[in-house]
């Protein structure tokens, strides 16, 4: 089983749209990997915006890729490299952080993320 930031197991991110690399729901990574999709990151217009401007338009629906296109409120596995990219710019979309898989730490700070954790 794989493990969050906390060290604990991890939960699922997102069956609707069905997210991670894997496409299993959940931000597991592998060596197969190279993004490091492990982020579970709640999608907003801004940055949405934002990736779209930096060559990934996740908002526009790729059928041939079975891929829904996102809106606000979504959640999905972002590259840990991507958010932190977005958290410098000041376009961080927040984060689950128990469906945020522990090599995230590898990339991004914890107080990072704690500063962008999802309230629920």
């Amino acid at each position: 089983m794989s493990k969050n930031v906390f060290g604990s197991d991890l939960i699922t991110c997102s069956e609707s749209p069905k997210t991670g690399f894997y496409r299993d729901g959940c931000c597991n990574t592998g060596p197969q990997d190279q993004g490091v999709h492990t982020v579970c990151a709640v999608m907003t217009e801004e940055f949405l915006e934002f990736s779209k401007s930096r060559g990934n338009d996740l908002s526009t629906p790729k059928p041939q890729w079975n891929f829904p296109g996102l809106k606000p409120g979504d959640r999905w596995c972002l590259c840990a490299p991507r958010w932190l990219e977005a958290y410098k710019a000041g376009k961080a979309p927040q984060v689950k952080l128990e469906a945020t898989h522990e090599k995230t730490l590898d990339v991004v700070e914890m107080e990072k993320l704690l500063e962008f954790a999802v309230k629920e």
